[in-house]
């Protein structure tokens, strides 16, 4: 019974030590390659939204349709509240 305890003893001692050397080393290249890692370009660049496309300004029934159209595109966050007042005021004024 002991050689097996001893046995596994070296067994632990060895794993342990494996697991401190590769932890150690993976610490050690993620230090010297994080500078490297760092993103090239700057993903926050936020572009202005695609202009809607005017509707026909012929009859009252087209301008229902664009003005519902265009409170959707608000609800689904498309447009922002001044770009939908421009919007509406040019629809409405049409």
């Amino acid at each position: 019974m002991p050689g097996l305890l001893r046995g596994v003893a070296r067994t632990a001692v060895v794993a342990g030590t494996a697991t401190a050397v590769s932890n150690r080393v993976s610490r050690r290249q993620g230090r010297r390659w994080a500078p490297q890692e760092q993103p090239r370009y700057d993903n926050s660049t936020q572009y202005p939204p695609e202009p809607v496309p005017a509707p026909p300004a012929s009859g009252g029934t087209d301008r229902i349709a664009a003005l519902k159209d265009l409170a959707e595109l608000k609800s689904q966050g498309v447009l922002t509240d001044t770009e939908f007042e421009a919007e509406k005021a040019r629809i409405l004024a049409s």
